[in-house]
Order: structure tokens, then C-alpha cells, then sequence
């Protein structure tokens, strides 16, 4: 537990932050309310409203924190090279959102408070136009591959803590008995592939993904 030495005294965002992914970690989104954070800090609630105007914008900052955490690793690739910045980008943001319970719901749609997270794909961005790809273009796959990443991530975390809470929930061979394994045989397979090791599924998808996006020419047609 965080001490703030008293109400708001002390107190910082990045303290209340990080209290409340915390609570995330142990109670999942649901059980994430501003009391919590603020028992967690060992303070009131009141206390919060000084630094975070309510859980939305608590939300704001949190996703603003994850996105931070991943800016580190997010653009270290060869500007030049389309292909292999968006798949490192994918791999570091999954890896972000994976760290927290719920994470790729919490990263999803929040407004960044912080513009130098910004302002540094300025950069990264220029040379990728400067080397002949449009703005369009880029625009068009880093949404694609980063879109495609939250909502996969968020399906991982939905099984995984699915399984976590009921092991059986997820059990292929009751699939295969409710399914009919025997007259739907590619379905049966089907379920062993979508729900084998989900690290090295995803690793081929967003290869076909990238690879179908970044063929020459493959956005002009």
C-alpha cells in the first residue's frame, strides 16, 4: 500500500496510477472504483478528485501508462522498414496490455494525456513517407495491425481468465462431444488450433497480416 500522508498531501497521478492498476491486477476492471484505489493509497476518495476528475479519467491515465511503458520499444526498428516496424510494434503491444488483468480493455480507445507520446512518432512517421510510402498508407496498416492486436489480446485475456475461473470452461474434449467431433471434423481441428499455444498463433496471423498489408502496391488496389 502507497501511504499519501494524508488527504491529498503528497498525492501524485503517477501514485494513483499505479494504485489503481493494483486494484485492476487483483479485482479486474469491474472491480476497479475509486474507493478502492483510494483504500489502496490509504487515503479517502475525495482525496483522488484533486489529481483525476472521475474513473473515466483515471482510465485516460492508465492507458496513457501503458502506452508509455510500450513507446519505449515501439519505434526502435528501421524506420525504412514498414514490415518489420509493425510487427515489432504488435509484439510490444501485446506484451504491454498482456502485463495487466484486463489490460487490452483498459488500453482500448483512451485519450492520451500525455502529447510527447505523440509527438515522437513524428519521427518514425517521416521517414516511412520520405522513403516513399504515403501518409494514407501508413496510417491504414499501423490502425489494421494495431486494432487487430488490442482485439486479439482482449480475446486472450478473456479465455485465459475464463480458464483461470473455470478450468473446464474451455475443455476441447467436451467441445468435441458437444460439437459432433466425428461429423465435423475440421471444426474439432479447428478448436485445437484457435485454442493451442496462443503466443505461436498469433505470431503467424499477424505474419499473413502484415505481409498481405505491406505487399507493393497490395493498399492501391
Amino acid at each position: 500500500m502507497i501511504k499519501a500522508g494524508g488527504v491529498g498531501r503528497g498525492l501524485t497521478r503517477d501514485q494513483i496510477v499505479q494504485a489503481a492498476f493494483q486494484v485492476l491486477d487483483e479485482h479486474g476492471l469491474d472491480g476497479l472504483t475509486m474507493r478502492k484505489v483510494a483504500a489502496r493509497l490509504g487515503v479517502q476518495a475525495a482525496a483522488l478528485y484533486w489529481h483525476v476528475a472521475d474513473k473515466a479519467d483515471l482510465l485516460d491515465e492508465m492507458g496513457t501508462s501503458m502506452w508509455r511503458a510500450a513507446t519505449v520499444k515501439l519505434f526502435d526498428e528501421p524506420e525504412h522498414d514498414l514490415a518489420c516496424g509493425l510487427v515489432e510494434a504488435a509484439r510490444t503491444l501485446r506484451a504491454t496490455m498482456l502485463g495487466h488483468r484486463d489490460g487490452a480493455t483498459v488500453f482500448a480507445g483512451r485519450r492520451l494525456t500525455d502529447i510527447s507520446l505523440i509527438q515522437v512518432q513524428e519521427r518514425p512517421l517521416a521517414a516511412l513517407v520520405a522513403a516513399g510510402r504515403s501518409l494514407e498508407e501508413v496510417l491504414d496498416t499501423w490502425q489494421i495491425v494495431m486494432h487487430f492486436t488490442i482485439g486479439w489480446t482482449a480475446e486472450e485475456q478473456g479465455v485465459r481468465q475464463a480458464r483461470e475461473a473455470d478450468p473446464a470452461s474451455y475443455d476441447l474434449a467436451e467441445r468435441d462431444a458437444r460439437l459432433g467431433a466425428e461429423t465435423h471434423p475440421l471444426m474439432s481441428q479447428a478448436g485445437r488450433l484457435m485454442f493451442a499455444d496462443p503466443e505461436a498463433r498469433f505470431e503467424r496471423v499477424l505474419a499473413r497480416l502484415v505481409g498481405a498489408l505491406t505487399a507493393s502496391g497490395s493498399l492501391d488496389r
